[in-house]
């Protein structure tokens, strides 16, 4: 029986209430974005306890999973893994691997490389099956993500590792064992994948160098609900002594800040007022600090977070970093409101060497954003500068005009959209459902919002 596992069908989610999908949006700005949204679960701890899932006996349920695609696309990756999901239509999943089984490839690889998520099925495949296959990895675009981190450590645990040229085997005969691991850079993919290997591995495992992402501690709460002993200690240390079996879990998703933290740079980019629905401050703190700096105003509340100008937007320094730095996701729509402060500012993107280029569809729009390749160096760095790093020097204010522009990426493409709101006239934005990826509702919230906007295909 072929034990094969590639990226499976990129179904899109469902309707999601009235939410309506489309490619191309014709949007005419210049009006300020106001009123409430509300955010569910995150995007990269949702993904990643669904694949949890796999690793237990019993029924898993997972809550305010949000209705995105890269949601749909690992439901469909358990699924053909014999996998039962049961969806209640309001953001709980049930979860049950009892059936789960090897998967032929003419069965699951019509879309592969439609996520990147495959790899992180390898751990809990070798424990169930004793075999994997992943094929190339998609996603979006916006630098190396190499997965020689990802490999190393499962070769570390014990499992052959074949390169062919359909994709990579991997192979357990003789079982998986824990580990010492030192991850050369904190990856926040290969912390996961050493946490869903490791809990199943017989002994030990250190892992050093982790990343310690709030939705990394939060799959290391599932785990511990399934019956996993992990601890997580100074410096980036985090032990696992493997156990073995694990039950299913009920778990709550955290609130998703990447999307909380758009919509605040909406609110600051078209001098609008959003209230963010599920957002929490703790999670929060580094970005709600530069917001402030930025000309940002914010009312923490018990049931979220309300977004404002609290005067003219102001130029700030940022340097993006792994947690509890600034995420790289949220300097993407930062720099859109950016391009309305008064002032230079200075943008340090120091995790993925590509992840400015969306910069140039917003000088197509008026701004003046000079991207140095190479980075810049200053006395006043705090984060390492990195071999791959890039910066972005954003001079403002610049008013900014309607464009024919097209999503490159999920926090790029956000980008645009809020760069379009910002915008005096109409523009044109194309492949706009690759947003949705990582925001549930989109189109919905922004008519919330008061947007106006016309879907053309």
């Amino acid at each position: 029986m072929n034990t094969l596992l590639s990226a499976a069908a990129a179904s899109q989610p469902g309707d999601g209430g009235t939410d309506r999908t489309g490619q191309v949006l014709a949007i005419r700005g210049g009006r300020p974005l106001v009123g409430r949204v509300e955010v569910k679960g995150a995007k990269n701890l949702a993904t990643k306890a669904m694949v949890a899932a796999l690793l237990g006996e019993t029924e898993s349920v997972l809550r305010d999973v949000p209705d995105i695609s890269d949601v749909q696309v690992v439901r469909s990756l358990l699924e053909v893994h014999g996998v039962t999901i049961d969806d209640d239509g309001d953001g709980v999943l049930r979860l049950d691997p009892s059936g789960a089984v090897s998967a032929h490839m003419e069965e699951i690889d019509a879309h592969a490389g439609a996520s990147r998520i495959p790899i992180l099925f390898c751990g809990p495949l070798l424990h169930l099956l004793g075999q994997a296959f992943i094929p190339d990895l998609g996603g979006c675009r916006i630098g190396d993500r190499p997965i020689d981190f990802h490999l190393d450590a499962l070769r570390a645990f014990g499992a052959t590792v074949d390169k062919l040229p359909s994709g990579i085997r991997l192979s357990a005969p003789n079982g998986l064992h824990g580990a010492d691991i030192t991850l050369p850079y904190p990856s926040v993919g290969a912390t996961e994948q050493v946490l869903l290997t490791a809990v199943r591995a017989k002994g030990t495992t250190e892992l050093r160098g982790a990343a310690i992402e709030p939705e990394i501690m939060d799959l290391i709460a599932v785990l511990q609900k399934m019956g996993a002993i992990i601890s997580y200690e100074p410096n980036r240390v985090i032990f696992i002594e493997g156990v073995d079996s694990l039950r299913g879990y009920d778990h709550r998703c955290i609130f998703d800040r990447n999307e909380a933290a758009s919509w605040a740079c909406a609110a600051l980019a078209t001098d609008g007022d959003i209230f963010v629905g599920g957002a929490k401050q703790p999670e929060m703190l580094t970005f709600l600090n530069v917001f402030r700096k930025a000309g940002g105003d914010f009312d923490i509340r018990e049931d979220g977070i309300r977004f404002r100008r609290g005067g003219d937007v102001k130029p700030v320094v940022v340097e993006t970093d792994v947690h509890p730095g600034f995420m790289t996701d949220w300097q993407q729509p930062l720099i859109v409101a950016l391009t309305q402060a008064q002032g230079t500012s200075t943008v340090h993107e120091t995790v993925y060497e590509n992840r400015l280029g969306f910069t140039q569809a917003l000088n197509k729009m008026g701004a003046d954003i000079v991207v140095h390749p190479e980075g810049i160096a200053s006395p006043d760095r705090r984060v390492a500068r990195r071999a791959l790093e890039q910066a972005a020097v954003v001079n403002g204010p610049t008013p900014l005009h309607g464009a024919d522009v097209v999503v490159p990426d999920l926090r790029g493409g956000y980008s645009y959209v809020i760069a379009a709101l910002a915008a005096e006239g109409e523009s044109t934005v194309r492949n706009v459902e690759i947003i949705r990826r990582g925001y549930e509702k989109f189109l919905d919230k922004l008519t919330a919002l008061g947007a106006d906007f016309d879907v053309l295909e």
